[in-house]
């Protein structure tokens, strides 16, 4: 007879005695999803490097929209490709531009929807860095302006969140400065305060056509070796105004989300990225993984490493599997 009296196993028996035991709990109302929309009517367009993403007009990316509401997702991220580029991104506050059209109409179709509107230039300049340059160099001071224009003009067509994505220093502080000057002090900033110099970005690039046409980002994004600057971005963007704080990658970043989450009472999101995307869209295709598992299991380890936010493009699956 065995002497064993601590059995871990008894409360694995079945699936109701697991649930009732659950740690962590993925729901729904974790997911943002981030949509990509672009000039023209009628269009909708898979990006090649994201099966399942697409290309929307501001028309198509209402009709999302919809059905992201439907399924219970409670916001939605808005990118987008200009119909013109220069080397200030001016496209970027532009009022007729795709991103802040689709915003009003999203708003307007779908007024409980939670907006996040994102706030960089790379897509916008003709040169595919996030700021003004100087002799090849991003000027930190001289493109807080530029995107104090731009978080303004997203706010104004209806944008309930801010999202600066650019890491320039003091961001935060100029866009909440602005945002107050409009009166607009209802809406939030959720800061990438961590944005990792990352080679998960790569899918993305391809998406909004925003890949440098020099040099790179590591003189503005960070170090991926750096744990303890994580903490240090941090504390600057909340003593700035950030409402929510952003850790960007997620899944090779956890320990990171875990440090921030211990140190913080603000809403921490993560940012589930383009290649972490990708490459389980690949190894499913080729039938080597169980999507939903795998799918599931990752933004499940995301919520259980301290996120309360969850941006993903893998939202509209985990949404009707969670339902399932």
């Amino acid at each position: 007879m065995s002497t064993l009296k601590i059995r871990p196993r008894r409360l694995r028996r079945s699936e109701n005695i697991r649930a009732m035991v659950r740690e962590t709990s993925l729901s729904v109302k974790d997911f943002v999803y981030p949509i990509f929309v672009v000039p023209g009517e009628n269009i909708k367009e898979e990006i090649p490097s994201m099966p399942g993403c697409y290309h929307l007009s501001v028309d198509k990316a209402v009709e999302t929209a919809k059905e992201i509401a439907s399924l219970g997702i409670p916001s939605v991220e808005v990118f987008g490709l200009p119909e013109y580029k220069d080397e200030i991104g001016s496209s970027a506050w532009d009022m007729a531009s795709p991103v802040q059209r689709a915003i009003a109409a999203i708003k307007k179709a779908e007024p409980d929807l939670v907006i996040v509107g994102d706030v960089c230039l790379c897509q916008y300049t003709n040169h595919g860095h996030c700021g003004r340059l100087c002799d090849h160099e991003v000027d930190n001071d001289g493109t807080l302006p530029l995107l104090q224009n731009v978080a303004v003009s997203q706010a104004q067509a209806g944008a309930d969140i801010i999202a600066p994505s650019d890491m320039m220093d003091g961001r935060v502080a100029a866009i909440r400065d602005a945002l107050d000057s409009k009166g607009l002090t209802n809406v939030s900033i959720m800061s990438y305060a961590v944005k990792y110099a990352s080679g998960y970005y790569g899918p993305f690039r391809d998406a909004a056509d925003s890949a440098p046409q020099f040099g790179d980002r590591r003189g503005y994004q960070m170090d991926p070796a750096n744990v303890r600057e994580a903490m240090k971005e941090v504390s600057l963007d909340i003593a700035e105004g950030a409402d929510i704080i952003m850790v960007k990658p997620a899944l090779a970043y956890l320990d990171v989300v875990r440090l921030v989450r211990d140190n913080i009472v603000q809403p921490v999101a993560v940012y589930n990225v383009s290649g972490e995307y990708a490459m389980v869209k690949a190894a499913a295709q080729n039938g080597w993984i169980d999507e939903k598992r795998i799918v599931l299991e990752t933004l499940t380890s995301m919520k259980r490493a301290g996120a309360d936010i969850i941006i993903t493009y893998h939202a509209i699956d985990a949404a009707k599997w969670l339902k399932g």
